[in-house]
This record gives structure tokens, C-alpha cells and sequence, in this order.
């Protein structure tokens, strides 16, 4: 397995100033994947956006692991609904042109 699109986990919480629990804990809820390669653990680099998200959640606004769950759930929901109407809005638009 290559670890160039992954971010070891190590580094990054160090460099963040969190602890590795945290990782772990998003982990267990779902909300990131982490990949153990060589007895190493990874985060994909595409997660750190949202992982940085989380963090900022987490420690600034002190919101509980529960609370980022939900918040993370709702957000793709929203996120999903807007492809949706912009989907929608698309054929709508492609209809009137027809007319």
C-alpha cells in the first residue's frame, strides 16, 4: 500500500496540538477513516478538510462527539439536497429552453 495521499496520523496531531484520542474517537463514530498501515495510522488526505472541521467544533466550540455527528450528518443531508436542486433547477432550465 502507498502512503502518499495519507497523513500520519502521528504528525498531524502534533502539529495540530490535539490529542490522538480524538482521531480515535471520530473514528469510532464513523466520521473519518483511518487506515493502519506498518502499525502506523493514517488519515486519507482527502478527510482533512472535515477533520479540521471537526476539531474546530470539538475544541472551540466545545461541542461533544454526539453533537459533531449530527451536525456532520445534517451537513452531507444539506449538502445532498443542494446537488439536488441544483440538478433539478438544470433540467427545469433545459425544459424552458425548449419552449
Amino acid at each position: 500500500m502507498e502512503t502518499k495521499d495519507l497523513i500520519l496520523i502521528k504528525h498531524f496531531c502534533t502539529n495540530h496540538g490535539i490529542e490522538f484520542s480524538f482521531i480515535d474517537s471520530l473514528n469510532e463514530f464513523g466520521l473519518v477513516e483511518v487506515i493502519i498501515h506498518e502499525d502506523n495510522k493514517y488519515l486519507p488526505q482527502d478527510q482533512l478538510k472535515d477533520v479540521e472541521k471537526m476539531m474546530r467544533m470539538h475544541y472551540d466550540l466545545d461541542i461533544n462527539m454526539e453533537g459533531i455527528d449530527v451536525i456532520s450528518q445534517l451537513l452531507k443531508r444539506i449538502n445532498g439536497l443542494q446537488q439536488e436542486l441544483l440538478t433539478t433547477q438544470n433540467k427545469l432550465k433545459l425544459f424552458e429552453e425548449e419552449d
